[in-house]
């Protein structure tokens, strides 16, 4: 058994790994290793490994994804699609639920109440499984959000209705169905909010220790799951919705670190879990199923979907070519399968005929919509124009004359370039120079709420003071990833024992072990030269050096793809064929360099001496085009666009 379950693990760690890898979600891999786990090859067998715990367990795990995708709904991002929002979460569910019964009746030739679970599951979406798509995709933020929210709130609604159709079937009367909404309802809402408060309660008035925070966060969430279900059944998911989404928008609670303790413990338990319950599969229970499965999952994502959409959106903002790129994204999830396992046994130990069928059913539109709409949605969203391209611009800390000509450079070669610095005068001579400056702090919610962080793929942190490059960078650190943040080294590091910070707080020193923000000033108020040079087959980093008759500082070179890739003091990117080299050339070399160009030039009528070696090394750098560009010289004096014209 320890060996099963760490293989679990492990593979669930690889499938995320190689969904990251390939840009594809990872529920593909987790169920293609479930299912060869367990009917293919039968080395993984869930009953008989966790027995009576199953269940609880996974249920337990839902009610931590749930809590987790919760606490990323705050308020703001329903500017502008709120309407659509609870439309698709209301309506849109409703008609979900009903047209999908219809179809399982009809096109499956099931009892009504099997098809009415169906439908009740199927109303679902998915954030295990729409996020990592999201993430992958990059649509405008106003799809995204509207997908993220349907998700989350979602969910615990389609599992209501799963509860709703049990009752019905359970006592036949319309009656009891109004009694259970009401418990359901009140349960989540009452056992959710007043978690939800009372953990604000405690963190806020530091009545746990600092380590403990995480452990008592999961213990709340885990009652109050636990606690709405005695009250109503499944009515925790309910609850531990309402408790995350309450706790993301108290402006006084700061759960940066519970969201990112529940953030990896969600991707380890959605990996446990679809492992777990794919390898449940019975290969038996889908020869049962006829052409009519295929007629039914056709029905479901190219009708149902998109007439359910454009019913409850009809009076939203969202334009058309975004109602159309929501209708193609509803993948299923976690909850889905989860409730499809724990509500058809229900159904089938009340003897239910066709209750075995649920499971196959609610798997195949699973993995038809999973791989279908992972393997379109980016083209989709490209050719509805709505997929936001890479993010590749850059946050620069510290709105200084070396920062400024430092991003023009960078805005020369296509970056969108954002100066953010707490000193209002650099703020101003960075807008009347035409860049983009925030004035405040860029680990403010200020600056959250005004700043569009979608395009930004990079942050500098270049300020003359040290604790807001450090700061900066341990902010944006999760979002833009570890290897997407540097800091420059100020003055005052100088010493070594002011270097050697704490390792989570270390982050990639730009431009050297020694370079300081005193030099990068200094450099370039004594007229040092930014330039942008191609690196060639016969042209490369040592070439590039040795044309040079002095010093050079090299900043950071350009893949062939464009992304950023700075020389920092743990160590240099390997400069490739068709990358591009930006360097600081200090004005002694650009003397020295001029020297040896009038030295070379001919008197007037006189024919031009035969080159060296050397002497051709150093024009072919000097006339490295720009990106997109020809040949031409692209050193900034020849262009008129260097420091003292930035």
């Amino acid at each position: 058994m320890q060996i099963l379950m760490a293989g679990v693990i492990v593979l669930g760690a690889l499938s995320h790994w190689l969904a990251w890898r390939f840009k594809l979600p990872s529920i593909l891999f987790l169920l293609l290793i479930g299912i060869v786990a367990g009917p293919v090859t039968g080395v993984l067998d869930p009953d008989l490994v966790l027995g009576d715990a199953l269940f609880p367990l996974v249920s337990l795990s839902v009610a931590v994804i749930l809590f987790e995708g919760s606490m990323t709904l705050r308020w703001s991002d329903l500017r502008g699609i709120g309407p659509a929002v609870w439309g698709l979460s209301t309506l849109g569910a409703a008609i979900t639920f009903v047209l999908v019964a219809f179809a399982a009746h009809g096109l499956l030739s099931l009892s009504w109440p099997v098809s009415a679970l169906l439908g009740a599951i199927l109303s679902v979406t998915g954030p295990t499984v729409v996020v990592p798509m999201l993430r992958a995709i990059r649509p405008v933020s106003s799809v995204a959000n509207t997908l993220r929210w349907e998700g989350i709130v979602v969910d615990p609604l389609g599992a209501m209705l799963a509860v709703l159709v049990a009752e019905f079937v359970r006592t036949q009367s319309i009656d009891s169905i109004w009694l259970a909404i009401a418990k359901l309802v009140a349960s989540g809402l009452a056992c959710g909010l007043v978690a939800a408060f009372g953990l604000a309660f405690v963190l806020s008035r530091h009545l746990v220790p600092w380590f403990m925070r995480n452990v008592v966060a999961l213990a709340f969430v885990l009652a109050s799951f636990a606690i709405a279900n005695r009250f109503a059944h499944e009515a925790g998911l309910l609850a531990v919705t309402v408790m995350g989404m309450a706790l993301a928008n108290m402006r006084q609670v700061n759960v940066d670190d519970i969201f990112d303790f529940k953030e990896s413990l969600t991707l380890l338990l959605v990996a446990v879990l679809f492992i777990v319950l794919a390898a449940r599969i019975d290969f038996a229970e889908f020869r049962q199923l006829d052409w009519g499965l295929l007629f039914f999952l056709v029905a479901v994502i190219f009708v149902i979907r998109p007439v359910a959409v454009f019913a409850s959106t009809f009076f939203s903002r969202l334009t058309l070519r975004e109602k159309l790129l929501i209708s193609w994204i509803s993948p299923r999830g976690i909850v889905a399968a989860s409730v499809a396992s724990l509500f058809a046994l229900a159904l089938q130990e009340r003897g239910v005929a066709g209750a075995e069928q649920v499971v196959p059913v609610i798997f195949s539109v699973i993995i038809a919509t999973v791989v279908l709409q992972s393997a379109t949605a980016g083209r989709i969203a490209r050719w509805l124009e709505l997929a936001s391209p890479e993010p590749r611009d850059v946050i620069i800390v510290g709105a200084g004359e070396p920062n400024r000509a430092f991003a023009g450079k960078l805005r020369s070669a296509g970056y969108g370039v954002l100066l953010a610095d707490t000193d209002w005068t650099e703020v101003r001579r960075a807008r009347m120079a035409g860049f983009d400056a925030y004035f405040g702090r860029i680990v403010s919610d200020h600056a959250e709420g005004h700043i569009d962080y979608g395009s930004i793929g990079y942050l500098f942190g270049m300020s003359p003071q040290r604790d807001q490059n450090i700061l900066a960078a341990l902010h944006f650190r999760p979002d833009l990833g570890a290897d997407s943040v540097f800091a420059m080294q100020t003055d005052e590091e100088r010493g070594k024992h002011m270097k050697e910070l704490a390792g989570s707080l270390r982050v990639p020193q730009l431009f050297g072990p020694d370079f300081t923000y005193g030099d990068w000033a200094r450099l370039v108020a004594e007229g040092a030269e930014f330039r942008l040079t191609r690196m060639t087959e016969s042209f490369g980093f040592r070439e590039y050096r040795d044309s040079l008759p002095g010093e050079f500082i090299p900043l950071l070179g350009i893949d062939g793809r464009g992304r950023l890739r700075p020389f920092v003091a743990e160590g240099r990117p390997v400069l490739r064929p068709g990358w591009q080299l930006l360097s600081l050339i200090p004005h002694a070399t650009l003397d020295a360099e001029g020297s040896q160009r009038r030295a070379a030039s001919p008197p007037a009528g006189a024919a031009a001496p035969r080159k060296s070696a050397a002497e051709s090394l150093r024009g072919h750098s000097a006339h490295e085009g720009r990106p997109g560009a020809g040949d031409g010289d692209t050193r900034e004096g020849a262009s008129g666009d260097g420091p003292a014209a930035a």
